[in-house]
């Protein structure tokens, strides 16, 4: 029934570029080595993150590995500038600045540049994202829009997952952990091939236990994933090719029935290949082709059973022309879908194929050697409102010493239709309740940005962003019956988002980090919604962390990292205070023990939805042993 909420809420409210150091070495990098971490998802090339004229967060392997994650989601709470909110045992809801729920649409999320949020609701299954963390390189995550690099739904973030290439990944390893919440155990084995080639095979499977809810009483949402992939790597003189394949399936608990209507489990399965060629040139150009298919199913019968697969193709040239650095490219994308009806849920036409072109240019400019404009714009055409065009301009310094960075931006962004809008039914068969938004066109955010990032002592690197988003257009519903959902919200967000790091000794590390949120939203003129803004996502004004990492004697690391979100106004979900602790031990070098505690200090606490249905996220224990000669 969460997941029921959630769904009508939002149905009224109607690339990969390895770094150059790596993931194995981070832990010893320092401030300013670690601040020079390669990074592709700001401008589309490679540069160091010390000149990313944006607000972008990297969580590096080693970071990952410390936190004892061991979902995606639960890994993206390392990241400042995201709201990272557990709803049940497998399901997230996962934002930056704001509009967070279960169905949220304004955060666009790419693995090795394949985008997996889900066309027909423009939003992230993240139940179905079973990820082997050990495999990730790094996690870029860009608070802010990037419309003109990544197209439509890249309007409040980018989070773009870079896994490690099978030439770093040689030999075995296995791993498994198991806990009172959770049991997990991977395989990993790479090898080459000879001639710059190389492969490696992976394999994982995750069991989740229930969560309660307030009243102490189990919730059906268990899950049991499998998960299975390979990718082979190859490097010559001037080409690059990379071909990867991930298949999966889940299920949920049974979980019974509602009013005689027998609705078992949640069953889900998914399939994606990807190939990317890049070639490079003397001149300093290169070029880039990506191509990949993707399908998944799900199958929910009591809100719907969607099937959909998804065809994309990708272009990039990026070339220097004396004081210009150029980057232009196409795409085209088709995706196809059956949306299934279940209990609740239908969509009309059930079926459905939709194409997505694109073309894109932008030129980063020196004005002088510390001073440069980045021009950029994108023509998309989709087949809801033809073509959007989504312009940016950025524009930054930087010191000699390349000890500061200021930057500022202004961007358009749009998030287009999806099926959910225009074709969603409830119920399934006439007469309809809702019945989509056959007008519903794309919400539009008009962003300013103003940005620090810099080291203001060698031992200490902060970073600071200050923005503001004008909104139009937004989703918005109508009272039943006969309502439909429409672009009746408009109105601004702003907030700011730091954070910073703090070597105290080389043993000793802090970091932490703060967000804050202002919403004013508001129903325009001659609006009909019955609820308004608060459909939009349910967000905290602030949160803030802050993490100590130890590294002790004899191999031994200590990690504490407390995290504070303010209470979500509606629904109503009190403020929470959670405490993570780990300690890891190397006992040989190739022997890795670590014990992990979440919610340390507090035994539940809700962090989504509705009381008395949502579920409370308990405390858990996890033991682990990696191998890995």
């Amino acid at each position: 029934m969460r997941h029921l909420a959630a769904a009508v809420a939002g149905a009224c409210a109607g690339l990969a570029t390895a770094a150059t150091t790596p993931a194995a070495d981070l832990s010893a990098l320092s401030l300013e080595e670690l601040s020079s971490i390669t990074i592709t998802s700001v401008s589309g090339r490679a540069e160091p993150l010390s000149e990313a004229p944006a607000s972008i967060f990297v969580i590096t392997a080693n970071q990952i590995r410390r936190s004892g994650a061991t979902t995606l989601p639960e890994a993206l709470r390392l990241a400042p500038n995201l709201q990272v909110a557990r709803l049940d045992a497998g399901q997230y809801a996962v934002s930056a600045r704001g509009f967070n729920n279960a169905i949220g649409n304004k955060l666009l999320v790419l693995i090795d540049g394949r985008t997996i949020y889900t066309s027909f609701f423009s939003g992230v299954l993240w139940d179905q994202q079973d990820v082997l963390l050990e495999e990730i390189e790094r996690i870029e995550v860009i608070s802010g829009p990037g419309a003109t690099l990544w197209g439509t739904n890249a309007v409040n973030g980018v989070i773009n997952v870079v896994t490690r290439s099978s030439s770093d990944t040689h030999g075995p390893m296995v791993t498994a952990n198991a806990g009172n919440l959770e049991k997990n155990a991977a395989f990993r084995y790479g090898f080459e091939l000879g001639d710059g080639a190389s492969v490696k095979i992976f394999a994982k499977r995750s069991l989740l236990e229930n969560t309660r809810n307030g009243d102490g009483v189990a919730q059906p949402d268990g899950w049991g994933r499998t998960a299975a992939g390979f990718r082979a790597d190859w490097a010559g003189a001037r080409d690059t090719f990379m071909l990867q394949g991930n298949v999966s399936q889940g299920a949920s608990d049974d979980r019974g029935s509602f009013f005689g209507a027998v609705l078992g489990p949640l069953e889900v399965s998914d399939a994606n290949v990807l190939a990317q060629w890049t070639r490079a040139f003397a001149s300093g150009a290169d070029v880039r082709l990506q191509g990949y298919y993707d399908h998944f199913r799900r199958d929910d019968r009591l809100l719907y059973k969607p099937r959909e697969s998804v065809f994309d193709l990708d272009f990039r040239n990026h070339v220097p022309l004396g004081d210009h650095r150029v980057l232009w490219g196409l795409g085209y994308r088709h995706t196809s879908d059956d949306l299934q009806p279940g209990l609740f849920f239908g969509f009309v036409p059930q079926q459905a194929s939709r194409d997505l072109t694109n073309v894109f240019a932008q030129d980063e400019i020196r004005i002088q050697d510390n001073l440069h404009l980045t021009l950029g714009s994108r023509l998309e055409h989709n087949d809801y409102t033809g073509t959007e065009v989504l312009p940016s301009a950025r524009l930054a310094w930087q010191s000699v010493d390349n000890s500061t960075l200021l930057w500022t931006a202004v961007s358009r962004a749009v998030r287009a239709p999806a099926r959910l809008d225009r074709d969603i039914r409830l119920p399934p068969q006439p007469p309809y309740i809702i019945a989509g938004g056959p007008d519903f066109v794309s919400e539009v955010a008009t962003v300013y940005e103003l940005g620090y990032r810099g080291r203001p002592l060698p031992d200490l690197t902060l970073s600071i962003t200050g923005f503001y988003q004008a909104w139009d257009k937004l989703r918005s519903g109508q009272s039943p019956p006969d309502a439909q959902v429409q672009n009746m919200i408009e109105g601004n967000t702003s907030g700011l988002e730091a954070w910073g790091t703090w070597q105290v000794r080389p043993w000793w590390r802090l970091s932490g980090g703060l967000t804050t949120l202002h919403k004013d939203l508001r129903l325009k003129p001659g609006s009909a919604d019955p609820v308004g803004p608060s459909n939009l996502g349910n967000d905290p004004d602030y949160q803030w962390m802050a993490r100590t990492a130890f590294d002790l004697p004899h191999g031994q690391e200590f990690d504490l990292m407390v995290r504070r979100v303010a209470a979500l106004p509606e629904p109503s979900v009190p403020a929470y205070t959670a405490v993570d602790m780990r300690y890891g031990w190397r006992v040989r070098r190739d022997v890795e023990v670590s014990f992990t505690v979440r919610n340390l200090l507090d035994r539940k606490h809700p962090e989504f939805n509705a009381a008395p249905g949502r579920s409370d996220i308990g405390r858990s224990a996890l033991l682990q042993v990696k191998w890995s000669p």
